[in-house]
């Protein structure tokens, strides 16, 4: 029988929150496409064309606005159930930076903390460059502490139960039998062969979460529909292979197959940040609007309640776990719960290209936000 959660974190004595960070006016766009893509032989000049998109914004991302928001929901939540815990936050690509944060737990005495990483699916993009970012960061820090990550978290019935719930509000704006298109950020189909300890980690998961919110929908309404996995924010050369289709596309297809609306479904995102307002928002609203397919898009969890107490209640699941106990893991689909430690072969990073054959790069520079 499920018990209930015991606010209990021990051994840890402070929680970090790690996102992927975002420019925060525009000054800061072109230096922030710098961090995103060192190494991968961009110019400035490309760069500086893929910043249009976040000029368009007034040069700033929402995703460092989103996770203030979850910081301060997590605290209160954390408060709620008189968990005593510190949490910080730091990002991999912009202030406030990993290294810092760490600095800053290593001067406050912090030793042991459990990290929330603002990426729900395995993948090397979405888990390992965290954990590699980890180690990294660590290693520069006199004294920093140790740091676990919680288990994939896309599975769980409370961020299934939020996309659920965002996903029936948007059919209700809808025409009866309106589609549902379900995406996430696209990647190399050479990294979800890798993703995951098995392979295929990536589009499993999300078929698999996909599949729940259908059937939980249809259990509601008797009613079935036709349901796409579908993918934004392709980067990356010409001819490296991304998994596909494209939201853009797969719009294109439903008008022409007579459907009578769509919902779209952003389950492979946390929060409403730079993929989901342009890439949906506006690119594929635009889209929409010249098919003549009336579309709505459903809500991200941001700070949902029952997604933050869903953080809280797995970092005291996973402090269970370490203390060597037998914590009840929640998940919903097939798959099984995630895993608490990463095999040291899981979600292999990808060879780049070489700057000369490096041609193309995404509306957002493959910022990924999500991961």
């Amino acid at each position: 029988m499920p018990h209930p959660v015991s606010p209990d974190s021990t051994p840890y004595d402070a929680v970090l929150l790690l996102s992927f960070g975002g420019p925060e006016k525009p000054e800061d766009v072109l230096p922030f496409l710098q961090n995103v893509t060192r190494g991968r032989g961009i110019p400035d000049e490309r760069l500086k064309e893929v910043g249009e998109h976040y000029y368009g914004f007034g040069g700033k991302s929402p995703i460092n606005d989103q996770n203030r928001a979850l910081l301060a929901a997590l605290r209160e939540s954390f408060g709620d159930l008189g968990l005593d815990l510190p949490i910080y936050w730091g990002n991999r690509n912009w202030a406030p930076y990993l290294t810092d944060t760490l600095r800053e737990m290593a001067a406050d005495g912090i030793g042991r903390a459990v990290v929330i990483v603002t990426s729900a699916y395995p993948s090397y993009s979405g888990c390992r460059q965290y954990r590699e970012n980890l180690a990294d960061a660590t290693a520069a820090v006199e004294n920093a502490p140790v740091i676990d990550k919680l288990r994939h978290y896309a599975n769980h019935p409370a961020f299934v139960a939020s996309f659920v719930e965002s996903t029936a509000a948007a059919l209700s704006e809808l025409p009866e039998g309106a589609a549902i298109a379900y995406v996430t950020h696209s990647i190399p189909t050479a990294m979800n062969a890798t993703s995951g300890p098995d392979g295929n980690g990536y589009v499993s998961w999300h078929l698999d979460v996909a599949a729940e919110i259908t059937a939980e929908l249809e259990r509601r309404t008797g009613v079935s529909r036709r349901t796409d996995l579908v993918y934004c924010s392709r980067s990356g050369p010409p001819q490296v292979p991304w998994l596909e289709p494209d939201v853009n596309d797969h719009l294109e297809e439903l008008a022409a197959a007579g459907a009578p609306g769509v919902a779209v479904v952003p389950i492979g995102f946390v929060s409403d940040h730079m993929e989901v307002i342009y890439d949906l928002d506006t690119e594929a609203a635009a889209t929409a609007d010249k098919l003549g397919l009336p579309m709505a898009r459903a809500a991200t969890p941001g700070t949902d309640p029952g997604f933050v107490t869903m953080l809280r209640d797995l970092v005291v699941e996973r402090a269970e776990a370490e203390r060597g106990g037998q914590p009840e893991r929640p998940c919903v689909g097939k798959l099984g719960p995630g895993w608490d430690n990463c095999r040291p072969d899981c979600c292999p990073a990808l060879r780049r290209p070489t700057p000369s054959t490096h041609t193309a790069v995404p509306t957002t520079a493959g910022s990924k936000e999500t991961a």
